[in-house]
């Protein structure tokens, strides 16, 4: 098949493209609100144990307040405990997760050097609401020994990501692309809402691994949507429209249709894209097969659906993809950098809150340097290539990484400016993934493929917290372990075939001829033919 002559007669971004690609990509930003949301919903903030009775003065150091909401914007966990004295005349030393009573004071003062009695946890926190005024810490006091059920919330969430990616992507190519849409857009929006009114913490752990499993099969599903939609050139960006109102009447794309010998359908979908775009359709669904299939179109475009409906289809499996050593190797290298990309983008973000400062603004900052990494890669993946573009990102990356463990600890400035640099170069590497899988697999198997690479994202996201947490073991652990597996992976990607220019494939065997030299399919296509005649 050759379904690109669609958009090379049609048009490649006219108006038909533009209103499913708007109100398509609509619902893009509200999964994004969803994975942002993590960074907030588990944010603990300044707290200590409460004890029993009313608090009437507060010392911390040579700081003196009434009440321990005034002075625990300026408590630093680890400087030292808070002395309070309550209505009843006790004294005790708080700090995060333990009580500590005075036995007979005779002044009130910041050093005791009498006898203690040190109290467990009642379970009751004063927790410090200039910058986090409610999370689900402070709803559910997941501190001290629950602290574990705050840190599982993000596992379990990009969990939920990796299974719904990989769920709702082989789906989608079995059932249709515009189903699976509409499907998880419904259960977003139900999920999302259900979110803000659980009760209790299981229930809102289920009810956000569900949204993030929706979530992700629709990021999965919608980029393959669009991308066969407009062919190999491309529009990137992101634009909105009130998506809910129109999926309901989104069509199949005519990759889809024609993988699936749906020409009837394929026909009536060309017609609608040359009247909306103001053009003559003189292409016919025939026309975009292979001369020897020509035939079989044209009796099923006829009426002759009974032969179509008895043979039977077959299924393609995540197996499919390795296929043949060649597709296999290819698989496996395009799973490494959706890993890699995952993990050095979610490790650089993470590491991000260390700069200091309010962690909006940091969190603001972590973001910024995305914009000029994907205005880059945009313009390199089109001007030189996505292997090109690519591999040479994640050298890059790898190299900001191993410079971050040379350089000098009191040069700060440097080591942010490094950090950020690794950030720019992993972002365009994991912004480019998403359209290099989608050109290097065919159409039958298009929507598996990117779901089974953004599962191996998703593994690189569950890993990622993990990671930082090895800081505590060697404060510059993360970035050997990106670094290394940057340099690796990037290393591998320079034996990805080139796509640039290529038109997408719609059948296995189109798929792996892809960075074949033209004398070795030639000679190929002559031994074949050779075979047929004998």
């Amino acid at each position: 098949m050759s379904v690109e002559k669609v958009f090379d007669e049609l048009g490649h971004f006219k108006r038909f493209q533009a209103c499913l690609y708007f109100a398509a990509v609509f619902q893009a930003i509200a999964c994004g609100i969803h994975y942002l949301a993590s960074v907030f919903l588990v944010e603990t903030p300044i707290f200590v144990s409460s004890v029993p009775g009313n608090v009437t003065d507060v010392l911390y150091g040579n700081v003196t307040a009434s009440s321990l909401e005034e002075i625990l914007p300026v408590f630093k966990s680890g400087s030292g405990p808070l002395v309070v004295k309550t209505a009843e005349g006790e004294q005790w030393e708080l700090s995060r997760c333990r009580c500590t009573l005075r036995i007979n004071p005779t002044h009130f003062l910041y050093d005791f050097d009498g006898n203690k009695t040190v109290k467990e946890c009642t379970g009751n926190f004063v927790y410090d609401h200039t910058e986090v005024y409610q999370s689900i810490v402070t709803d559910w006091d997941l501190v001290c020994d629950k602290e574990w059920l705050a840190k599982l919330c993000q596992p379990t969430f990009m969990l939920g990501v990796l299974i719904g990616a990989l769920v709702f992507g082989d789906v989608a190519d079995r059932v249709g692309r515009v189903k699976i849409l509409m499907l998880t857009s419904v259960c977003q929006f139900g999920f999302g809402v259900a979110v803000a009114f659980s009760g209790n913490y299981y229930f809102f752990v289920v009810l956000r691994f569900l949204l993030a499993m929706v979530s992700s099969g629709y990021l999965v599903v919608v980029f393959v949507y669009v991308t066969e939609f407009t062919g190999n050139k491309i529009v990137l960006s992101v634009c909105t429209a009130p998506f809910l109102l129109f999926c309901w009447k989104f069509p199949e794309t005519p990759f889809y249709l024609m993988a699936k010998g749906r020409y009837e359908e394929t026909e009536k979908l060309l017609n609608v894209i040359a009247r909306v775009n103001g053009l003559e359709c003189r292409l016919k669904a025939e026309d975009l097969l292979e001369p020897g299939k020509r035939e079989d179109g044209k009796s099923l475009l006829k009426g002759d659906t009974d032969e179509q409906s008895s043979k039977p289809e077959k299924k393609l499996t995540i197996v499919d993809l390795f296929g043949s050593w060649r597709m296999a190797g290819r698989t496996c290298t395009v799973w490494a950098i959706w890993f890699i990309g995952s993990l050095g983008y979610y490790v650089f973000s993470l590491g991000s809150v260390n700069l200091g400062g309010n962690q909006y603004v940091n969190l603001f900052l972590a973001g910024a340097v995305e914009l000029p990494s994907y205005l880059v890669g945009c313009f390199a993946m089109d001007r030189i290539g996505r292997k090109k573009t690519c591999a040479p990102s994640l050298l890059l990356a790898a190299v900001a990484c191993f410079l971050i463990i040379v350089v000098p600890a009191d040069i700060e400035i440097l080591t942010i400016v490094l950090s950020m640099i690794g950030k720019f170069a992993i972002a365009i590497a994991f912004g480019l993934i998403y359209l290099y899988t989608c050109e290097l697999y065919p159409t039958i198997i298009r929507s598996l493929a990117v779901g089974s690479g953004s599962m191996m994202c998703r593994v690189g996201s569950v890993v990622a917290p993990f990671c930082v947490y090895l800081a505590d073991i060697w404060i510059y652990l993360p970035q050997l372990i990106v670094g290394i597996l940057a340099l690796i992976f990037g290393v591998l990607a320079l034996f990805l075939p080139e796509t640039l220019g290529k038109p997408l494939t719609t059948t296995l065997e189109e798929a792996e001829s892809l960075g074949r030299k033209p004398s070795k399919m030639n000679d190929r296509l002559e031994l074949n033919q050779h075979g047929a005649k004998a």
